[in-house]
């Protein structure tokens, strides 16, 4: 029937019908639009977060007492990669340090995001864990056997010439074997080592071990480095994993020696 030249279908009114639709197709379209600029935004937030975790570094760089203390328990606490990691011989990087935390805010944000966008997300995951200048272990892992020095031992590093800095037993550094390693890590490079999957660190490579056997690959350990992969009553780990790591964004003389070398 005909009623104020429009037409109705069981009390509906047909054009109430067509706006209905043609805003339902205009939201799918914007969403659709959309979900480019909603990573973008998403990116944004990271490097304000960037910022701000860089200058927080740079003033704990220079400050001591609690904030240096809370900046530099990233590098000093072991991070794990689980139960069920495997050392294989053809690993890339591996993401470390802030683990357990990226794993569980990465699969809420999922879930909250839905599959629609699990590519995107995927993205941003990835410039997240770039942009918080998280380190990483590189390449193929080798098998090491790592022991710790102290007191007179730690003066003089040889890795610099001539420096008045030297390790404590707090730092995360290392020495290793002086001669007849074939490819030993160059001094200052920094090193991943795992004693088992549960229990990972980082150290800078900062000087050489002449007391270490010829021909051995033998990481001759700060105590605090040490401790954090089995208690020092050990004395020695044979069967300790190691491969190359990146440089953080933060600096920690303390931990490291001078950057600049």
């Amino acid at each position: 029937m005909k009623c104020s030249g429009s037409q109705t279908w069981r009390g509906v009114n047909a054009s109430t019908i067509v706006s209905h639709s043609s805003f339902l197709l205009s939201v799918r379209s914007s969403l659709a639009r959309h979900s480019l600029f909603l990573n973008m935004h998403a990116l944004s937030f990271l490097l304000v977060i960037k910022f701000v975790l860089l200058s927080l570094s740079e003033g704990a760089a220079s400050q001591s007492g609690p904030v240096k203390a809370i900046g530099m328990q990233k590098y000093t606490r072991p991070h794990s990669y689980g139960n069920n990691y495997t050392f294989d011989e053809r690993d890339g990087w591996q993401t470390a340090n802030f683990t357990e935390f990226m794993h569980a805010h990465v699969n809420d944000s999922r879930s909250n995001i839905g599959r629609a966008f699990s590519k995107e997300q995927s993205d941003i995951d990835k410039q997240f864990k770039d942009l918080l200048g998280l380190m990483k272990g590189v390449g193929s892992w080798t098998r090491v056997t790592t022991t710790w020095y102290t007191g007179d031992d730690l003066k003089n590093p040889s890795c610099w010439q001539n420096t008045k800095w030297a390790p404590t037993d707090g730092s995360f550094a290392c020495a290793l074997t002086l001669e007849g390693w074939l490819g030993r890590p160059k001094c200052f490079t920094f090193l991943e080592l795992c004693n088992g999957p549960k229990k990972c660190i980082f150290v800078r490579v900062i000087d050489t071990c002449a007391g270490c056997a010829r021909g051995s690959k033998h990481v001759d350990l700060t105590k605090s480095a040490f401790r954090s992969l089995a208690d020092l009553d050990r004395g020695r780990l044979d069967n300790v994993r190691m491969r190359p790591a990146t440089h953080p964004d933060e600096w920690y003389e303390e931990l490291w020696g001078p950057k600049h070398y």
